[in-house]
């Protein structure tokens, strides 16, 4: 939970109906050091939310659902992973819309997940990926859980193809779970965009969530942004555009779940560019790591928020395959506080695969959360992905739908001097195949993109899985899908967070408030 005021009783509850016992991270990504006594144990029990995948007539969506093994689960305890359909709330124009508290919300009468439903990718051991596809412009949201020893590291990635249309090309999401508070800048309200937000609540109560528009003179004023409700194991869709009269291209967008937690994912449709997901980014902080930047990438747009109360100043860095450079003509970028900030950086990688590195400028300390758009092609053949900044790798990270041919790992170490060693881990295939894995060091300051590991005899897909060496410099990861459609390159990136697999068990006694600060 983001929440930082919580009750003991209250913070322990929360934690126990997630993960079976305590869990403990550090705001920027970095897992706590375990108390003096205190040990980790794999988690017990996981969440994960899917948006519905499109609305379109021409796509085409696989999910592939995935666990690592080697958590240190209980030997017989196989666990259970899926997914089952959420209904949708949206409202009767389909832009979703408020809703006061207490109130029945739109498709408050179809709560709960559809009755009898099979589960969508079920699992049935860790180390190999099940695979579910769908064609259906009306796909649902999926809500779904994995317990026992399926649950530490349960990864479940969304791919759809969408062959013509507003959005047309490739959109990839890891689904995420649920949560109270979210960050996406980089969304639009402009002409040319259609940005949507998806809400899913898991739970068996409504949930009340405020959506609050920043741009770059402050606070877009919203008509309808506050007290929408989610029903119970339901999904909502908002148009970002039908919150405010004001046209703002390079927008941040902030998600606060007020009662209740939900899942949030923004999906973008440029009449121009294309469509992709735009996830939640990493917790506002003093600095970010964008990693994956393509090296044939065509246009990179940075969009940072400052949410806090003082003005932020960040040093820019491109981290490439041999140091850290400063792009011309970027060297800081000033962000207002409360207000959004953007710079167009072109071509900047010149053909080389990069990442951006942003750390604070003098003495600043202000919070930022930050996000990339990236564009490949030319011309009419064009298409955008989104890359947010992500947390390090503390302990291990996945990704799950790697295809024979397509896929790209890029790792960097983004400080100087401090290289980080990784070993990079090729499941078995949805069809067949065996694992293989391949170590890889990563010089600080720098950028390694690789053709990742295949598995021997592959069948299917297959899922990465990264896990720094002990002692290793921190290490940011991220998966660019490419798989063209024609001339178009249709491409996504993923970033591959930390899985906090793992959680901080406390000693019979031990104080559980030290844990949670």
């Amino acid at each position: 939970m983001k929440r930082t005021i919580m009750s003991l009783i209250g913070a322990a509850a929360a934690l126990g109906a997630v993960t079976g016992v305590a869990a403990v991270a550090a705001p920027d990504g970095q897992r706590a050091a375990p108390a003096e006594g205190a040990s980790r144990r794999p988690v017990e029990r996981s969440a994960l939310l899917c948006p519905p995948p499109t609305s379109s007539e021409v796509g085409d969506t696989t999910y592939t659902a995935f666990t690592p093994e080697g958590t240190g689960a209980k030997a017989g305890s196989p666990g259970t992973a899926g997914l089952l359909p959420a209904p949708s709330g949206k409202q009767p124009d389909g832009k979703g819309g408020p809703g006061g508290k207490g109130k029945e919300g739109a498709g408050q009468g179809q709560q709960g997940a559809q009755a009898g439903a099979d589960p969508v990718a079920p699992l049935k051991k860790p180390g190999t990926p099940v695979t579910a596809t769908t064609d259906r412009a009306d796909a649902p949201a999926l809500a779904g859980t994995a317990d026992g020893a399926l649950a530490p590291g349960w990864t479940v990635q969304q791919t759809t193809g969408v062959a013509a249309g507003n959005g047309r090309g490739l959109l990839g999401l890891s689904c995420a779970a649920p949560d109270t508070d979210f960050w996406f800048p980089g969304v639009s309200t402009a002409k040319d965009r259609q940005d949507y937000v998806h809400l899913t609540n898991p739970d068996a109560t409504p949930a009340v969530v405020d959506l609050d528009l920043r741009g770059k003179d402050g606070q877009l004023k919203a008509a309808s942004g506050e007290n929408i409700t989610v029903p119970p194991h339901s999904t909502v869709p908002v148009l970002l555009s039908t919150l405010t009269g004001t046209p703002a291209p390079d927008a941040a967008l902030h998600v606060v779940a007020r009662e209740g937690r939900v899942g949030a994912s923004v999906q973008a449709a440029d009449a121009k560019l294309g469509g992709d997901w735009l996830p939640a980014a990493a917790d506002p902080a003093s600095g970010a790591v964008l990693p994956g930047i393509p090296a044939d990438a065509t246009g990179v747009h940075l969009v940072a928020v400052a949410p806090g109360k003082e003005d932020a100043d960040l040093k820019v860095q491109l981290a490439t395959p041999n140091g850290l450079i400063t792009p011309a003509g970027l060297e800081t970028l000033h962000v207002k506080s409360g207000m959004t900030a953007s710079a167009d950086l072109q071509d900047l990688t010149k053909g080389e695969p990069g990442s951006l590195v942003l750390t604070p400028a003098g003495s600043s300390k202000a919070p930022v959360a930050v996000a990339l758009r990236v564009t490949r092609g030319k011309g009419d053949k064009q298409e955008m992905a989104f890359i947010p900044a992500t947390g390090p790798v503390a302990e291990r990270a996945t990704v799950a739908d790697n295809r024979d041919k397509g896929s790209t790992l890029s790792l960097v170490a983004p400080e100087k001097g401090k290289d980080a060693k990784v070993t990079v881990t090729a499941s078995a295939g949805s069809g067949g195949g065996t694992p293989v894995s391949k170590t890889y060091t990563v010089k600080g300051g720098s950028t390694l993109a690789v053709e990742p590991p295949r598995p021997q005899g592959l069948k299917g897909s297959y899922a990465l899985t990264v896990t720094p060496a002990a002692g290793s410099g921190p290490v940011h990861a991220a998966r660019t899908l490419a798989l063209p459609q024609g001339a178009l390159p249709a491409f996504t990136v993923q970033t591959l967070p930390d899985d906090r697999g793992t959680v901080v068990v406390p000693t019979a006694g031990e104080d559980l408030g030290l844990l949670l600060k």
